[in-house]
């Protein structure tokens, strides 16, 4: 009998690069990896998944070597196990074409793309395909509440993607999404972002442009109409058949899904196809733009074949994503909620669906960890001032300089100083977590905001809270 196909992964703790050694190690493939800081939860995944995770880069880790080696985006040059490889000739190729070869060969690739809600759509997507017991295949970054992983290959026909934009690799400086052989795609809207990456807007319609070449003729592209950069991107060219989505009233256009909410916080809204109404739904999500995201799916699993019935009760029982307006605890009658939004227009929709969800009672905190880097610059210094309309707090760690200059980081104190006198920077998180524990009164809200583990932030204030 032939041994399994060994693959070994370097970064292998990352989000994404966790999800696909574990797609291959549910495709029967010995799985093994290497990274720098093997702690939990992502130690506790991977034993549980059966991949074996290396502590560290060692170029012995590729003794005996494997029959592949995948290697992950945050890893370059001079990593001791990639100058291995390379100086041995290993097979090797990136995450991305790793998927596109081998976990997708034979599905029906349906990928969402865009500057934000690619998570929350992707899961909601997953879930409605789920509901109508089409067993989806998936691959988030993120985890979809009641499937407990960000992954899976599932024995349906569809397999869901979230499209990221970012380089695939230190050798592949191509989006990611440009692997996944896409059929139906889902464009959510358009800015720019990832500065570390692209030069500016245009370099990512660049890219996105190249997305939509890949979709074949007989596939689907459900596109956001209201946004002016993906109409942009579509007018340089496009070869497939185009569904629109858009907030009802936003254009004349009657042609298409349009959506409408009922509620402030867009717990309650109403779907509508060609004009006419589809369905009135009331959900558990908050925020405006989740109804946006709603709404594509809809136009996305229609096309797909899933009836209005099941569409509107996959939408309603629908429990989220873990990260994104999360309730982490509470203490004292203080609520404390996690997101992870990390850009001016994410950050402004979810301050304001939160302070609508309070019903205009107790008061919201916001604290937020500029930490991506894009976050990190001043490229988003005069947007933030106007994304906190309906905080009562607004508190900003200052960001890391992990190698940047000080007049090139994002001044936090010029944005706090134009947000107004309830906004204010505190070096460090025990800082923020003395202060707020001593002025939040029972009813208040905590909302945290940062794309990373913001130094264990949520569990420190809980249990201060607790004590005070």
């Amino acid at each position: 009998m032939r041994k399994a196909f060994h693959v070994h992964v370097l970064g292998v703790c990352g989000t994404a690069m966790a999800a696909i050694a574990k797609l291959a190690k549910d495709m029967g493939w010995r799985v093994s990896g290497a990274d720098s800081g093997i702690y939990p939860p992502m130690s506790d995944f991977l034993k549980v998944e059966g991949i074996i995770a290396l502590d560290g880069f060692d170029a012995a880790h590729l003794d005996p070597a494997p029959d592949l080696v995948i290697i992950g985006n945050a890893m370059s040059r001079g990593n001791v196990e990639v100058e291995a490889v390379l100086d041995r000739g290993l097979p090797y190729m990136s995450g991305p074409a790793f998927v596109g070869r081998y976990v997708l060969a034979g599905k029906h690739a349906v990928v969402v793309a865009g500057t934000h809600g690619k998570t929350s759509t992707a899961s909601l997507l997953a879930h409605v395909l789920e509901t109508a017991n089409l067993n989806p295949g998936f691959l988030i970054g993120g985890i979809p509440e009641g499937f407990g992983s960000g992954a899976r290959l599932g024995e349906g026909e569809h397999f869901v993607l979230e499209g990221d934009e970012y380089d695939t690799a230190f050798f592949d400086k191509r989006s990611k999404f440009l692997h996944y052989h896409t059929r139906t795609l889902i464009l959510n809207n358009l800015e720019y972002d990832h500065a570390d990456i692209f030069l500016d807007l245009e370099a990512i319609k660049t890219q996105f442009h190249h997305l939509v070449r890949t979709v074949p003729s007989q596939g689907q592209i459900i596109v956001n109409v209201d946004d002016a950069n993906l109409a942009d991107v579509l007018d340089r060219g496009c070869w497939t058949p185009l569904v629109s989505f858009g907030e009802k009233g936003a254009s004349d256009a009657y042609d298409g899904w349009q959506w409408e909410t009922l509620s402030d916080d867009g717990s309650a809204f109403r779907l509508y196809q060609d004009g006419k109404q589809m369905m009135e739904v009331q959900w558990r999500m908050i925020g405006v733009h989740h109804v946006a995201n709603a709404c594509a799916v809809a136009a996305a699993a229609t096309e797909l074949g899933v009836s209005g019935e099941i569409l509107r009760r996959a939408i309603e029982s629908f429990r989220g994503i873990r990260r994104r307006m999360t309730l982490v605890g509470e203490a004292r009658d203080v609520k404390v909620f996690d997101d992870f939004a990390h850009h001016p227009t994410a950050i402004a929709g979810m301050v304001s669906a939160a302070k609508a969800s309070m019903r205009g009672e107790g008061r919201l905190w916001v604290v937020l960890e500029p930490r991506s880097n894009t976050m990190r610059t001043r490229i988003h210094q005069d947007r933030l001032p106007q994304c906190f309309d309906g905080a009562d707090f607004v508190i900003f760690v200052p960001p890391a300089s992990r190698g940047m200059k000080q007049d090139e980081l994002l001044d936090v104190d010029a944005v706090c100083h134009k947000i107004g006198a309830h906004a204010q920077v505190l070096p460090d998180v025990a800082e923020i977590v003395d202060f707020v524990s001593a002025h939040a009164k029972p009813g208040d809200h905590v909302l945290i905001l940062s794309n990373g583990g913001f130094d264990g932030i949520h569990q420190r204030l809980i249990a201060s809270l607790g004590r005070a």
